[in-house]
This record gives C-alpha cells, sequence and structure tokens, in this order.
C-alpha cells in the first residue's frame, strides 16, 4: 500500500505537537459508519474465584487515542485519522465497558463494575491505554495490511490500604489482512481479546495470591 493510497483514506496528518488539531479533527465531517468492540469470554481452566469486588477505573490515555476517532500511525511521529469511521465512544469508555463484561464473562469475580455505580471495592483495577492504533507496516504490501497495535498498563490496588500489590503490561500487535474497515476493526478485536485476556487472568491469580497471603474479610 502506497503513502499516496492511504493519503486518500485519511483525513491531513495530526502531528502531535498541540491540541489544536485535534480540534479540528473533532470538527470533520460527520462519520457514515460507527463500530464497537466485543469483550473475552473464554479463558483458562482453572483460575481461581475471588469473593472480592472490583472496580475497574476508566483507562487513561494520551490525547491522541483518548478520543472516537480510529487512530493510524504513517510514522513513528505522526497520528492521522479515518474520515468515515468513528468508535461508538473515545476508546478508554470503550476498553473499560469490555474490561468489566470481560470480568464479569470468566465468572470468577463475586461483583465488578466501575466507580460510578457506587460500589465498594475490595481491589481497583487502575489502566493506561498506551497504545490504540493502526499502523503502516515497515514492508509495503500489496494487499494494503495494517499493523493494529494495542498496549496497556495495569495496575492493582488494594482499597483497604491503598497499596499497589501487582502492575503489569500487556500488549499484542495484529496484522489485518488489508485495509478495508472489515477487516481493520475484527483485527482491533482480536488485539484488545488476546490483551484482555491476559489481563483479566493475571489479575484475577495476583488478587487471589494477595488474599492468601493477606488474610482478612472482604470489604462490605
Amino acid at each position: 500500500m502506497t503513502q499516496c493510497r492511504w493519503a486518500g483514506l485519511l483525513i491531513g496528518a495530526v502531528v502531535l505537537s498541540g491540541c489544536s488539531s485535534l480540534g479540528t479533527l473533532n470538527r470533520a465531517a460527520a462519520p457514515t459508519d460507527l463500530y464497537t468492540l466485543t469483550p473475552k469470554s473464554t479463558f483458562s481452566a482453572g483460575l481461581p474465584r475471588l469473593s472480592h469486588q472490583l472496580v475497574i477505573e476508566e483507562p487513561t490515555a494520551h490525547a491522541a487515542v483518548d478520543t472516537d476517532q480510529i487512530a493510524v500511525q504513517p510514522t513513528p511521529y505522526q497520528f492521522e485519522y479515518l474520515p468515515v469511521a468513528r468508535w461508538v465512544d473515545r476508546a478508554p469508555v470503550i476498553v473499560q465497558t469490555l474490561l468489566i463484561e470481560s470480568f464479569e464473562n470468566s465468572g470468577k469475580v463475586a461483583a465488578v463494575g466501575r466507580s460510578s455505580v457506587a460500589l465498594r471495592p475490595d481491589f481497583l483495577i487502575v489502566s493506561d491505554l498506551r497504545e490504540f492504533q493502526a499502523r503502516l507496516p515497515a514492508v509495503e504490501t500489496e494487499s494494503g495490511a495494517l499493523e493494529i497495535h494495542v498496549r496497556m498498563n495495569l495496575k492493582i490496588v488494594d482499597a483497604y490500604d491503598d497499596h499497589i500489590i501487582g502492575s503489569k503490561s500487556f500488549e499484542k500487535v495484529v496484522m489485518s489482512p488489508s485495509d478495508e474497515m472489515s477487516d481493520v476493526v475484527v483485527a482491533f478485536d482480536d488485539a484488545l481479546g488476546k490483551t484482555m485476556r491476559r489481563a483479566v487472568e493475571w489479575s484475577v491469580k495476583t488478587i487471589y495470591s494477595h488474599g492468601q497471603r493477606n488474610p482478612r474479610p472482604a470489604l462490605r
């Protein structure tokens, strides 16, 4: 896929030197298509069961991906956005919602929600969404394939004493078959799903091990 071809699919390049360029993109013409992603529903057998309540905070993210626009990096120093497609919400909100659903789907957590529902947590899951964009591959391909990059860092905070009991980063890069939106969205879903599966399994195991070493009644 040549740079000229890709440029025809994108709004003008945005060099991340300030907020004014992002504001201009936010006022761009309304897209014709909205896209969403799916939670993870399959997990490794043998995950321990937690009697704790978890609150999943909205992930922090830098301005380039803290948007409902679908980001593409043509170079390591530049972000652009697809002009006729958007996510149904800002990327951090989507990830927060899907993490909650993924924890629920594991069947291993007593209760999980977001802070706005006034759930009194035993543990907080605090995350930073560091990568959530497509990238042009290093080697040009005739199919127009794109690399979908998802990376997040999770920290688990024990609400009893506000102590971080674990911190780990999770990352997945998936190649889309082409630059068609259907292929790009499926690749995003695959990359995020695999990242969330590892994040959920690590969180459950970490909280369980912490509870075994520090037995006490869960907060109610």
